[in-house]
Parts: C-alpha cells; sequence; structure tokens
C-alpha cells in the first residue's frame, strides 16, 4: 500500500504528540531563516537597512536567503562594530555606516552595553529581561553619536523604492520609526522590528503602539517570529514582526 509522504509526516507528528512531544520540520518551522528565504526569493529587494546590527549576523542571513543586492548596516557599540566592518570586507555590496545608533534625531547618549552584546540598549533594562536572560545584565557604558536614519540613508543607498527595513535596538523602535518618516513613507517596502509584548526596557514601547504607528504609513503585520521567552512559565516575552506596505 502507497503512503504519501505528506500523510506519514501527519501520522509522525500525531504519533509523537501523543506522548508529548511537539516536532516542527526543518522546512517547516517557523525560524526567521525559514520566514525570510521566501521573501528574498520571491522579489528582488533594491536594498536593506540592518539598524542595530550587532556583528553581522543578519547581513549574513539575508546573503543566505539569496539577497544579493546592498545591505547597509548601522551599529554603535565599538567592539561590535569593528566585528561588523572586518564580517562585510570582503562583500562589495555590503556597507558599514560611520558608528552610530539610529533614532529620531541628531543627539549624543549614553548606550547600556550588555554582557552578551546583543541586549544591549539606549534604555535601562527591567528585571523580567534579567530573570529570562541572565547573561543580557549591563557591564558598562559607552557615549555615542546618535542620528536619525532620513538623515543618513541617502548617503548609502539611492533607490527610491524597494527597501528592506530591519529594527533590532532593544526597546528603541520608536524612536528609530519616528527620524524615518521619509523613508517609510518611500522607499521602504518591508520592515522587520523587535516587537515585545512586556516592558523588557525601561519606557519602551509594547507590541500593539509599533504596529499601530506602521499601520498609519500603510504597513501591516503579516509575519512573526517567536524570540525570548520567559525559561520557568514558557511566556513569549518578545518576537519579531514583519510588516509588508499594502
Amino acid at each position: 500500500m502507497f503512503i504519501s509522504k505528506s500523510k506519514l509526516l501527519s501520522s509522525t507528528k500525531s504519533m509523537l504528540r501523543s506522548i508529548g512531544l511537539e516536532v516542527s520540520f526543518a522546512n517547516t518551522a517557523v525560524t526567521e531563516k525559514n520566514i525570510l528565504r521566501p521573501l528574498f526569493q520571491g522579489r528582488e529587494f533594491e536594498f536593506v537597512l540592518d539598524v542595530g546590527a550587532n556583528t553581522g549576523q543578519y547581513g549574513l542571513l539575508v546573503r543566505s536567503c539569496g539577497h544579493r543586492a546592498p545591505i547597509v548596516s548601522f551599529e554603535p557599540l565599538a567592539a561590535a562594530h569593528r566585528k561588523l566592518t572586518a564580517c562585510a570586507a570582503s562583500d562589495p555590496l555590503w556597507v558599514v555606516a560611520e558608528r552610530a545608533a539610529v533614532g529620531a534625531g541628531t543627539s549624543r547618549a549614553t548606550i547600556n552595553v550588555a554582557g552578551n552584546s546583543v541586549s544591549s540598549s539606549l534604555l535601562g533594562m527591567k528585571t523580567r529581561h534579567l530573570e529570562a536572560e541572565p547573561s543580557s545584565a549591563f557591564v558598562g557604558t559607552e557615549t555615542i553619536d546618535v542620528v536619525a536614519l532620513d538623515d543618513c540613508a541617502g548617503r548609502y543607498v539611492s533607490a527610491s523604492h524597494g527597501g528592506f527595513l530591519k529594527i533590532d535596538t532593544q526597546g528603541y523602535e520608536m524612536q528609530v520609526l519616528r527620524g524615518a518618516h521619509r523613508s517609510l513613507s518611500g522607499s521602504i517596502d518591508v520592515v522587520q522590528t523587535e516587537l515585545s509584548l512586556v516592558q523588557l526596557y525601561e519606557g519602551q514601547p509594547l507590541m500593539l503602539e509599533v504596529c499601530n504607528l506602521l499601520q498609519q504609513y500603510g504597513f501591516n503585520l503579516r509575519h512573526i517570529i517567536p524570540g525570548l521567552r520567559d525559561p520557568v512559565s514558557g511566556e513569549l516575552l518578545q518576537l519579531d514582526g514583519i510588516f509588508l506596505r499594502n
């Protein structure tokens, strides 16, 4: 008797579920790469703006998903910026912007440096975040420049449409968006940003506030990528949302 592959996979998952195991197969798992790959393979973006690039993880990811056009990465931390520059050095279409944070306007600010680097933020950290990820504790500070995306993106990209904006700024998402009015009104077609369901940083906007702002620019939430969870309760605390222009 012939058993189709889909029926076999379904039966296997049902059997495992009956003993308390939930399995996602690699090609269907809700991972960042599995969400991004069809987006980048289904259309040709003119550029990617990688805000909060850290050491280049996202740039490498979008390259692996098929993006072949320019990437512009922004990173404020000195050590991470050096590693990011080294990571991008062999890619002629990957530009690392001058070291600065991206926000609502031009200023000087103090950024809190996390032990794990990726949780560094211009905002103070809430206890809930520390409890969920102890390695995120702040270990120092740096004084940095802050720039608005609208004021600097034009130095690196000239396309007037077809842009992809990624924001990973640990609670500072609303400030980035407020400094990107012209970009969101014109050249950006897709936004990927962190969204928090509870406050993990002092004064940060929660998911609904960010969604409402992006909706004013004609962007609607179409994909979610689960992120930080409470290690005890399993509650989802943070996720990435991908918004597409209507």
